[in-house]
């Protein structure tokens, strides 16, 4: 076996460890939300062809993921329409757009046009598929998720993108650093848990007490953070790099909070203190840099919980308050 494809096996088998640990963080976190609902039906509805219509498998490109589905109020009447994109979650290697179907009905219920939209996954069948892929995949969605909805009688002047884990970080790329490509205004973002940034000290010993740093050890072997980072940005990151900052350039594509700037998009956020499988290191920075810009943003922490958001039910209702909250202010629907 060449160097080169010794290399690549190493860097796909630490992609698929960090994918693990995401996916079974998901998988725990949906067997919760599916088995106790703490809030008796009030983010969730009884859909029915009353409330709107569902289009599922329309093309956005020549790809075989390239799919979405859309969700249309039965209210045609009024002259715009906002739009609301949620990607779905699975460690950037697993899930599927029919996953959130309660969230886009709940959307569509509100009166929003709402898509879910799938990407390339990355493993042993796409091995070059990365963040920085799907990413543009979902960039180049968008103007095929709007022409549809114009062509079914829905005129849309605004939209919101969003997402849980691996979709959360794609909905921020879009927000943060692809805004400026949308074909209508991009006015705020919302999400749980996906990783916002690639910084060495955030990612360095995850799990550890949140209310303490992870300095770096400069005596330290990250080559197994180097090749993790090396899979999701689809860009060689070798271990020296981190000692002179230079990685930074490489994970720049994929590192949403590092986009942000005075004419970011409101955001609403959500993040487990305890997350095993990405860093809460980088939502604290995504704070901070919301903050520095004076973005407006909640930023809401569960102190007892992981990836899954499972043990703060008051902390997850005031998550939801909060997205309903701002999509009333920034995405009115009358």
């Amino acid at each position: 076996m060449s160097g080169e494809k010794m290399k690549r096996r190493g860097r796909m088998m630490w992609g698929f460890i960090y994918a693990g640990a995401f996916m079974a963080a998901f998988v725990i976190s949906a067997v919760v939300k599916m088995t106790a609902d703490p809030f008796g039906g009030k983010y969730t509805v009884r859909w029915d062809s009353s409330m709107g219509t569902v289009y599922t498998d329309l093309s956005y490109g020549d790809g075989e993921a390239n799919k979405f589905d859309l969700y249309v109020p039965a209210d045609s009447g009024r002259e715009n329409y906002g739009l609301v994109v949620y990607l779905h979650p699975g460690g950037f290697t697993g899930g599927d757009k029919s996953g959130d179907a309660e969230m886009l009905q709940w959307l569509c219920a509100r009166g929003y046009v709402a898509a879910s939209i799938n990407y390339t996954l990355f493993g042993e069948k796409n091995p070059d598929a990365n963040v920085y892929t799907q990413s543009v995949e979902i960039r180049e969605s968008i103007p095929f998720v709007i022409a549809e909805a114009e062509k079914k009688g829905y005129h849309i002047d605004k939209m919101a993108v969003a997402g849980g884990s691996a979709g959360h970080a794609l909905a921020m790329l879009y927000a943060y650093r692809d805004a400026d490509t949308s074909p209508v205004p991009v006015k705020m973002t919302f999400g749980a848990v996906g990783p916002s940034c690639f910084y060495l000290e955030d990612w360095i010993n995850m799990g550890a007490d949140p209310g303490h740093p992870n300095p770096v050890d400069p005596n330290a072997d990250y080559s197994g953070l180097a090749g993790l980072f090396s899979v999701m940005a689809g860009k060689e990151i070798t271990a020296d790099m981190f000692a002179t900052g230079a990685y930074l350039e490489q994970v720049k594509d994929i590192s949403a909070a590092m986009w942000i700037d005075e004419n970011s998009v409101p955001t609403v956020c959500a993040y487990g203190a305890w997350d095993r499988a990405q860093a809460f290191g980088a939502s604290r920075r995504l704070d901070s840099m919301l903050t520095q810009y004076v973005i407006p943003h909640e930023y809401i922490v569960f102190e007892h919980s992981g990836h899954g958001l499972q043990n703060d039910n008051a902390q997850y209702e005031k998550y939801m308050e909060k997205i309903t909250e701002y999509l009333d202010t920034y995405m009115p629907t009358d």
